[in-house]
C-alpha cells in the first residue's frame, strides 16, 4: 500500500509546488502601497510659464533619497536644483532652474512608502506647448528584474518558514507531545527555522537594491546595507534575526531536554514554560511583519498591528500544524504512529484558528478596501476574493478530514496467525526463522545441528547472533505493523484529505504573499479619483485660462468621502471670482455643513488669507472679490466639514498671477 501511495504523493506535491511558483511568477510586478494623489503641474498639463518647483502629493508619507524626485528636460537633462523636501503633510517638492524653455518635461519619482514598499513612476507636463522628448516613461516599475523577483520569492519563503516553524512546534506541544522525539517532525520544524533565517538575511541584503537601483551588483553594497539598517524595514529584519536566535534555543529544548524528561511533574512544568516562551517568541516574530508593513500605516494602526499579529499566529497554528500532521501521518515510525486523540486535538486548534482568521480577516478587509466596489474594481480586492475562495475550499476539505478523524482506529489491528505464518515462510530465505529465535531463548546456537562444528569464530557468537535475530525480528514486526496501519481505510482517507489540505495551503500562501505586496484597494481607488480629477483640472485650465483644483477628501465619518473643486478666475493678482463645488465620488452634488478656503504664499510668509464662500446651490459655494496680493506659488487649503465632528483639510499648490 505504501509503495503505491508514495509516487502519487510525490507527484501531487510537485504539481502543487509548480502551481504555487506559477502563481508567483505570473503575478507580475507588485504594486506599491502609496499612490500619487496629486501633482503640480498635473499630468499632461500645459502651463504658460515655467514653474518654480514641482510638487507631488502621496496617499501616505514616504521616505526620500537624493534622487527621489527628478525633473528632465526634452533632452533628458536634469533641471531640478536641490534635493526633494517635504513641504506639508504628504506633499513633497523639488525646486527647478529659473527660465526653463518651452517644451515637454518629465517628472520621475522613486520613493519608499510608510509601509516599506517602493513607489516609482513618471509623468509629463509641458511649458508653453508640448514638444518631442527623448525621455521614455514606460516600464517604470520598482521590482522589475532579478532583484525584484528574488525579493518577492524571499518574502514567500519567509512566510512559509515562519508558518512551518511556529505551527509545527505548536502542533507538538499542544496536540502530540510524543512527536518531540520523532525525527521527521523534528526535521520539519528545523527546516522552517532555517528557511526563515536564510530568507531574512537575504531580504536584508536585497532591500537596498530593491528600493533603489534594482541592480544585482548593489546587493552586497555595504553602504546601502547601512542605509537599510536605519530604516523601519531594516530594524524589523534585524529584530527578526534576534528573535530567531531565541527560537533556536526553544527548538533545541523542545527536541532535546523536553523529549528526555521522564518525570511527569517536571515534564508538565517544562511544557508550561515552553508554551509561554513559544507564544512570546512567535508573537515577536509576527510583529516584525506587522510593524513594518500594511498594518503599521493607515486607519487605526494601533488596532491593526495587534490584529495582524493575531492573524499571522492563527495562520501558523492552522497551516503549520497541518504540515506537521501530514509529516506525522506519512513519515512517523511504525512504533510511534500519530494517534486519533492527537488528530482530534489538532482539529480543535484548527477550528479556533479559523474563527480567529475570520474575525481578523474581516477587519483587515474593511480597513484595506473601504467599499464593496473595491472587491471587483481593484487588483487587491480580486486577490482577496481568490484568497477567500481558497479558505472556503480549505475549510471544506478540513471538514472531510474531521470526519475521517472520528473513524480513525486508535490501535493497530491484530494480525491473523495465517498471515504471520505466510510472511515468515516467504521471508525465510532472507531472515532468521522463528525456530532460530526460539533456539536462542533455549540457550542453543541457532543454525547449528548436532555434531556441527559451526563456522563462527567470534569470541561471543551466541550473543551476537541473538542480537542480530532480535533486530531482524523487530524490523519484521515494525514492517508488519506499518502495513496493517496503512491498510486501515480510515487512516488512508485521513492521509489523502490532509494532503489535499496541505496542497491548497501552499497555493493560499502564494496568494497571500502577492496580496501583501499589492496596493490596498482603498488607496488604489483614491489614486484613480485623484488622477481623474487632475486630468479634468488640466483640461479646464487649458480651455479657459482659469485655475481649477480638484482635491479628494475623506473626513473618516459616515458619508465622508467626496471631491472638492476650486475654480479661481482669472487666477491673477487682484480681484478674483472663486467657486467651490463639492461632489460625491460618483459625481453627484454633495451638500455639507461648511467649507472654508485659505490662501498661503509661504515663500513670502504671506497668509493664510481666509475666504468663507456663500452657499449658492446644492454642492455649490461662491465668493467674489477674492484678493490675491502678489504672484507666486500659492498653497490653497480647503477645510471640509461633513458633520458636527468630522472634518478634514486638504491642500494643493497652484501658480497664481
Amino acid at each position: 500500500m505504501t509503495q503505491t501511495i508514495a509516487p502519487r504523493v510525490r507527484t501531487l506535491v510537485l504539481l502543487l509546488l509548480a502551481a504555487a511558483c506559477a502563481l508567483l511568477a505570473g503575478a507580475g510586478p507588485a504594486s506599491a502601497h502609496a499612490a500619487v494623489t496629486g501633482s503640480d503641474p498635473g499630468q499632461g498639463a500645459v502651463v504658460d510659464k515655467a514653474p518654480a518647483r514641482i510638487t507631488l502629493t502621496f496617499s501616505e508619507q514616504v521616505a526620500l533619497s537624493d534622487d527621489s524626485l527628478r525633473v528632465l528636460d526634452p533632452e533628458g537633462k536634469r533641471v531640478d536644483t536641490a534635493e526633494p523636501a517635504n513641504v506639508s503633510g504628504t506633499t513633497y517638492a523639488v525646486p527647478l532652474h529659473s527660465g526653463l524653455p518651452d517644451g515637454t518635461y518629465t517628472v520621475a519619482y522613486q520613493v519608499v512608502s510608510a509601509d516599506s514598499h517602493p513607489v516609482a513612476g513618471a509623468y509629463t507636463f509641458s511649458i508653453g506647448a508640448p514638444s518631442k522628448t527623448s525621455v521614455s516613461v514606460s516600464g517604470q516599475s520598482t521590482d522589475d528584474g532579478v532583484v525584484g523577483w528574488l525579493y518577492g520569492f524571499g518574502r514567500y519563503v519567509s512566510y512559509a518558514g515562519f508558518i512551518v516553524m511556529a505551527g509545527g512546534a505548536a502542533f507538538v506541544l499542544a496536540c502530540w507531545r510524543r512527536g518531540s522525539g520523532v525525527r521527521p517532525v523534528q526535521r520539519f520544524v528545523v527546516s522552517g527555522w532555517v528557511a526563515l533565517t536564510a530568507s531574512t538575511l537575504a531580504l536584508l541584503l536585497l532591500r537596498g537594491s530593491f528600493t533603489g537601483s534594482g541592480k544585482v551588483s548593489d546587493i552586497f553594497d555595504l553602504s546601502l546595507l547601512g542605509q537599510v539598517l536605519q530604516t523601519k524595514s531594516g530594524a524589523a529584519l534585524v529584530s527578526r534575526l534576534l528573535l530567531l536566535a531565541a527560537a533556536a534555543l526553544f527548538i533545541a529544548v523542545l527536541f532535546g531536554a523536553y523529549d528526555k524528561r521522564e518525570d511527569a511533574e517536571e515534564k508538565r512544568d517544562l511544557t508550561f514554560g515552553l508554551s509561554i516562551g513559544g507564544v512570546v517568541v512567535a508573537a515577536g516574530l509576527a510583529a516584525s511583519w506587522a510593524m513594518s508593513e500594511h498594518a503599521s500605516v493607515g486607519l487605526q494602526a494601533g488596532i491593526a498591528m495587534p490584529v495582524d499579529v493575531l492573524h499571522l499566529l492563527a495562520v501558523a497554528a492552522w497551516l503549520g500544524g497541518l504540515g506537521a500532521l501530514l509529516v506525522a501521518l506519512y513519515r512517523a515510525p511504525a512504533d510511534t504512529p500519530v494517534d486519533a486523540p492527537a488528530v482530534r486535538r489538532f482539529s480543535q486548534v484548527a477550528f479556533g484558528s479559523v474563527l480567529a482568521l475570520i474575525a481578523t480577516g474581516t477587519y483587515q478587509s474593511w480597513r484595506q478596501l473601504g467599499s464593496w466596489s473595491a472587491f471587483t474594481d481593484t487588483r487587491y480586492g480580486q486577490l482577496l476574493l481568490a484568497k477567500i475562495a481558497l479558505v472556503v475550499v480549505l475549510v471544506g476539505v478540513a471538514w472531510i478530514s474531521r470526519r475521517w478523524t472520528g473513524r480513525l482506529a486508535q490501535t493497530v489491528p491484530e494480525e491473523a496467525p495465517a498471515v504471520r505464518e505466510k510472511e515468515r515462510v516467504g521471508a525465510g530465505a532472507e531472515t532468521a526463522s522463528d525456530a532460530d529465535i526460539a533456539a536462542v531463548g533455549d540457550g542453543e546456537t541457532p543454525g547449528k545441528g548436532e555434531g556441527d562444528s559451526g563456522l563462527d569464530t567470534d569470541e561471543h557468537p551466541d550473543s551476537e547472533r541473538a542480537a542480530q535475530l532480535a533486530r531482524q525480528q523487530a524490523a519484521r514486526d515494525a514492517a508488519r505493523q506499518k502495513r496493517m496501519r496503512d491498510a486501515d481505510p480510515n487512516r488512508f482517507g485521513l492521509r489523502r484529505s490532509v494532503l489535499a489540505e496541505a496542497g491548497i495551503a501552499v497555493v493560499l500562501l502564494a496568494v497571500t504573499t502577492v496580496l501583501t505586496q499589492t496596493e490596498p484597494g482603498r488607496t488604489e481607488q483614491e489614486a484613480k479619483v485623484a488622477t481623474s480629477a487632475s486630468a479634468s483640472s488640466s483640461a479646464d485650465t487649458g480651455a479657459s485660462g482659469a485655475l481649477t483644483l480638484n482635491m479628494p477628501f475623506d473626513t473618516g465619518g459616515e458619508d465622508g468621502k467626496g471631491i472638492v473643486t476650486i475654480d479661481v478666475d482669472p487666477a491673477r493678482v487682484g480681484g478674483n471670482e472663486m467657486h467651490v463645488y463639492v461632489e460625491r465620488p460618483n459625481g453627484r452634488a454633495f451638500d455639507i455643513p461648511e467649507v472654508k478656503v485659505e490662501f498661503t504664499l509661504k515663500s513670502k510668509d504671506l497668509g493664510p488669507l481666509p475666504v468663507v464662500p456663500d452657499h449658492i446651490a446644492t454642492g455649490h459655494w461662491s465668493a467674489n472679490g477674492v484678493q490675491i496680493p502678489m504672484a507666486g506659488d500659492w498653497q490653497v487649503d480647503v477645510t471640509v466639514r461633513t458633520s458636527d465632528i468630522d472634518e478634514v483639510t486638504v491642500s494643493k499648490n497652484a501658480q497664481i498671477g
